[in-house]
């Protein structure tokens, strides 16, 4: 499966590439949500987002919007995976096309459960 992470946080970036590679998943990275939406239209079509909603330029909210307004993105899975926790913006997230929804801190057995119900 080819995957786009796209979050701020290098540390973050690299804690997500390792759950994915780990589950034989290949992924590229991008710093925001404007970046994300840029490697989509260029390096796309991805099977798998896992995005952050807290980012300058694009936040994670506006990427799915994005996303979700193409159709050649309709087979993209998308994973919000973020410190929003407020039940509104979950749903939020959920009713803009986002797949899934992890929230951090969390473990590489939560994430690994929730990449392999997206991948089913």
């Amino acid at each position: 499966m080819r995957a786009i992470v796209i979050d701020d946080s290098r540390a973050m970036r690299m804690i997500l590439r390792n759950v994915l590679s780990e589950l034989g998943h290949e992924s590229v990275e991008a710093t925001n949500g404007q970046e994300g939406l840029d490697a989509v239209k260029q390096h796309g079509p991805f099977e798998l987002a896992l995005v952050d909603w807290n980012m300058p330029v694009m936040n994670g909210y506006d990427f799915v919007k994005a996303v979700r307004s193409d159709p050649a993105n309709d087979s993209m899975k998308i994973m919000m995976v973020t410190t929003e926790i407020e039940t509104s913006q979950v749903t939020k997230a959920l009713e803009a096309g986002a797949n899934e929804y992890v929230m951090k801190p969390f473990t590489k057995d939560a994430l690994r459960d929730k990449l392999e119900l997206l991948a089913a």
